[in-house]
């Protein structure tokens, strides 16, 4: 068993994933913030990632004449935000933006204050985003809801709303939310994150909440991000033909050392064989079998190019994360000097799998 699975992943190796974490950059999933200044924009990122500051100069770069991106995490990026600057000139154009978005794009954000109607910047920049057709969600966030009484919130916020849609014309949610209300929660958070997980699923990963049971668990969610990190890199290495074969493996395998060093465990080739066994004897040949398999299916002319290799990235990311997951339950015990049971691992293992699979954004 231990011997086919070598085949793909060999924990001797050190492979240089450059190339792979340059494509897992250009696809970044990415939420389009547009907004005036002042509608909150900076306060949602702030909610999302956590950071308390979010600013210019302090995280965002310029990526167009008008539009800046934010990664997150900064150093080992998942997800990025395009926030666009420029929607008050009078000679806005959304073309650059457009572009830039639509190679990784999952959504749009609409940001308006819910006591501000004057909206006529925002909307403009939106008829040229529907135009385009690349961008196939919006959600309309409203901001400060708490700072006008529950009749004129209301009022306004229907006024908002169907400014959007006369531009929009077809479906998309909305939510009112408060960043600063005063007993310092953000209202609306649930239905916020909500709303955000249907548009960009990945996001249900990073902003998952648990009431944490054990320690194991616990410093799990210290590492997932880069777990994360490494199932995009392995998935957006996957929508290439032929290059997943060899990519993902070795994407895998520098994730498993990398796990392995952050608990202070011994990574080899016993180690891995250890690991490895925990998870059945069947879990070796199904993993060559459905690498292999994949990459035949992207080979078939505009089927394996398109649906092929979706379907190829969005495997390969469940299979990442699940082998994330399981080696950092593996290695936590590990280190305590503790033995796993196999059927743990395992179910562990499907667990995390479907979470991933869920969660990709290649779809």
């Amino acid at each position: 068993m231990f011997a086919k699975i070598k085949e793909f992943i060999n924990p001797s190796k050190n492979p240089d994933l450059t190339q792979a974490h340059e494509l897992q950059r250009k696809h970044l999933p990415t939420l389009w913030l547009l907004g005036k200044t002042g509608a909150g924009k900076s306060s949602f990122i702030q909610a999302l990632t956590g950071l308390s500051s979010i600013e210019v100069g302090n995280g965002f770069e310029p990526c167009t004449m008008t539009a800046c991106v934010y990664d997150f995490p900064q150093d080992k990026a998942v997800m990025r935000f395009l926030d666009t600057r420029g929607l008050g000139e009078a000679d806005y154009d959304a073309t650059e933006d457009i572009a830039v978005i639509g190679e990784s794009g999952n959504a749009v954000i609409v940001v308006m204050k819910a006591d501000e109607p004057e909206q006529s910047a925002v909307l403009a920049a939106l008829k040229q985003v529907k135009k385009e057709k690349q961008i196939k969600h919006l959600l309309l966030i409203h901001t400060a809801a708490l700072l006008c009484d529950e009749s004129e919130r209301e009022r306004q916020i229907i006024f908002n709303e169907q400014q959007v849609k006369n531009v929009w014309n077809t479906d998309f949610s909305a939510v009112s939310v408060d960043f600063e209300s005063q007993d310092g929660a953000i209202y609306n958070e649930d239905l916020l994150i909500s709303e955000l997980t249907k548009i960009l699923p990945l996001l249900g990963l990073i902003l998952e909440k648990k009431d944490h049971s054990t320690v194991e668990s616990n410093n799990f969610d210290k590492v997932k991000k880069e777990v994360l990190w490494y199932a995009s890199s392995a998935a957006a290495s996957d929508l290439i033909p032929a290059v997943g074969l060899v990519s993902v493996p070795a994407i895998q395998a520098t994730m498993l050392r990398a796990l392995a060093k952050q608990y202070n465990v011994e990574w080899n080739k016993r180690t891995f064989s250890e690991l490895i066994g925990t998870l059945g004897s069947s879990f070796a040949l199904q993993y060559s079998a459905k690498l292999g398999a994949r990459e035949l299916v992207k080979l078939i002319p505009i089927y394996g190019q398109t649906v092929g290799a979706v379907g190829a990235a969005v495997v390969s990311f469940g299979t990442s994360y699940g082998l994330g997951r399981v080696a950092c339950y593996y290695f936590y015990h590990k280190s305590k000097g503790e033995v796993v049971s196999n059927e743990t691992m395992q179910t562990l293992y499907k667990n995390s799998f479907k979470k991933g699979k869920a969660a990709a954004s290649y779809e």
